[in-house]
């Protein structure tokens, strides 16, 4: 049976629906949506550590690293379990969503559900930039909408 969960993302502009569903609990996970209201080009998108946004997106903490690895892109073997890479708005501000991922997870122990999904204002360098933010958040800038991760029905 598979498993589902949902995020409504909210910001001051952008907002959106990310939809997940993992066929097992140690398959990989598919990850779709839109994200709406984002300025033309690829933003950073990450699983953050809390779901805990009641100071907005700040307070969901920085991205899940229950391993204690660097920033990554998602195709890496080192990253945190959060780094999902990024999404690329059109002309319109719209993000179509569908990736699929191997380190997310909606159960066991580093499962994601209860976290936050963060879409950042910047392009994530994936880690690789030279910046002295690039191995801890890619150097994504502003966090522009978040929200929980959570159950939804089969």
């Amino acid at each position: 049976m598979a498993l589902k969960a949902v995020c409504c993302l909210q910001g001051p502009v952008v907002s959106g629906t990310i939809f997940f569903q993992q066929e097992s609990g140690t398959g990989p996970i598919r990850i779709s949506g839109e994200v709406k209201g984002l300025a033309p080009g690829k933003h950073g998108f990450h699983v953050h550590e809390f779901g805990d946004n009641t100071q907005g997106c700040t307070s969901a903490g920085g991205h899940y690293n229950p391993h204690k690895k660097v920033h990554g892109a998602p195709g890496d073997e080192i990253r945190h379990v959060g780094d999902l890479g990024n999404i690329e708005a059109n002309e319109q501000g719209v993000a179509s969503i569908n990736m699929t991922d191997r380190m997310v997870t909606l159960t066991g122990p580093y499962s994601c559900i209860g976290r936050t999904i963060v879409v950042h204002e910047g392009v994530d360098d994936l880690g690789k930039g030279g910046h002295e933010l690039s191995l801890t958040t890619g150097n994504a800038g502003a966090r522009v909408a978040c929200g929980v991760i959570g159950i939804t029905k089969c």
